[in-house]
């Protein structure tokens, strides 16, 4: 009995902080208007446009109810034109193993209260991390924080966290 409940899928929330983006890409004359796209499997979210800003704060969390943290969040970020098509100002993407990993691990140490640093994701080539970051455990959520650098673009990063909360949680 004790194993199916370690095996069975466990309901939860994903939520997806955009915090901001450094040195974005200028789309319009001098500047742009961007917004970031967040794609979950067949889920999308998007932020708010920030007009005529390289460094924007947008500080919005998304939550997506899902059964385990698995597959790869993609950001995608826009600059918004009122007369044509948006232009593509780079993507990211972060892959939940990580989280998922480190979602069994505070299971089987029955974490339930205070701060843990739980894994190590570090940065290279097959991600777009620009530095090293822990995956915690505080608050009864596993947490990511992440600085991602922007691919297909000239210059750009996202500073995102990805929180996860199992229904279950005690």
């Amino acid at each position: 009995m004790e194993e199916d409940e370690g095996r069975r899928a466990r309901r939860g929330v994903l939520k997806v902080l955009v915090a901001r983006g450094t040195n974005l890409a200028v789309r319009d004359f001098t500047s742009s208007d961007p917004y970031v796209v967040v794609r979950l499997a067949d889920r999308n979210a998007k932020t708010k446009v920030i007009n005529s800003c390289l460094n924007p704060v947008w500080n919005e969390e998304m939550s997506f109810s899902i059964e385990e943290p698995a597959g790869v969040i993609k950001f995608e970020v826009f600059d918004w034109d009122r007369f044509k098509y948006d232009d593509k100002m780079g993507n990211a993407f972060i892959d939940l193993q990580p989280v998922a990993a480190a979602t069994k691990l505070r299971r089987a140490l029955r974490l339930t209260t205070g701060e843990t640093k739980l894994r190590k994701v570090a940065a290279g080539i097959d991600n777009c991390l620009l530095s090293d970051s822990f995956v915690t455990y505080a608050d009864g959520e596993v947490v990511l924080d992440a600085r991602l650098r922007l691919r297909d673009v000239e210059s750009g990063e996202l500073f995102v966290t990805v929180k996860w909360t199992e229904a279950d949680a005690k």
